[in-house]
């Protein structure tokens, strides 16, 4: 059995969301209390370990799929500030998750994707991987989209 881990795969979901990019982003950078708020119940316990507000900050959280618990650990990057968030997973198996905020088509809209890259096994065992991480997180993905357009469109406070 190959166990090398050198194919990524690309799990992507895209929504306008009918804010402003500054709110949007400013929701999605503010692990205290903007993220928080958008995360779908499969997350749990996010803690903020360093920093808080974009660049520099370390968080963990809990994840559940399939029933079961995962313990994760990120490091969040601003390689374009304003526009793209970046969490790296600290626990060595080199996924990244992405957060994209662009114009929307109308002035007030913005286009918002979440990307993760994830490596899986080369061959057959590797597709099935992919494939299985596809059908698992595009919903929540999608989830964490409609929670942020919610709270994006609501009183700032809310």
């Amino acid at each position: 059995m190959d166990t090398k881990r050198t194919e990524k795969h690309i799990i992507r979901t895209s929504a306008i969301i009918p804010a402003r990019r500054e709110r949007v982003y400013s929701l999605l950078a503010n692990y205290q209390d903007g993220h928080p708020r958008i995360l779908p119940k499969q997350f749990s316990n996010l803690i903020v370990e360093q920093g808080g507000i974009g660049e520099g900050t370390v968080i963990r959280f809990q994840m559940a799929l399939l029933g079961r618990k995962q313990n994760f650990r990120a490091a969040i990057t601003e390689p374009e500030p304003g526009r793209v968030l970046v969490e790296t997973y600290l626990d060595g198996n080199g996924a990244i998750t992405s957060f994209i905020v662009d114009p929307g088509t109308a002035p007030a809209d913005s286009h918002v994707t979440i990307r993760t890259e994830l490596p899986v096994r080369n061959g057959f065992l590797g597709q099935v991987e992919g494939a299985f991480a596809k059908l698992l997180l595009r919903p929540i993905y999608a989830k964490e989209l409609q929670n942020l357009a919610r709270v994006a469109t609501g009183p700032f406070g809310s």
